[in-house]
């Protein structure tokens, strides 16, 4: 049986990404808790492709 719980699965795409110019996405999946966090996230993650720590904002 599932838990019944605010905790949602979400996923983390660059913004820096798509204005670079270079093929590919850099994407990340996490959890968060819908009831402390309603707004979307933005966290600073490694971007692997530009090879600089980017922010990266929740997509739908």
């Amino acid at each position: 049986m599932a838990k019944k719980g605010s905790r949602v699965q979400v996923i983390l795409e660059c913004t820096e990404h798509k204005t670079s110019g270079k093929p590919g996405t850099s994407r990340y999946i996490t959890k968060k808790n819908k009831k402390n966090t309603p707004e979307r996230l933005e966290l600073k993650k490694y971007n692997p492709i530009l090879k600089k720590v980017t922010v990266h904002k929740e997509i739908k």
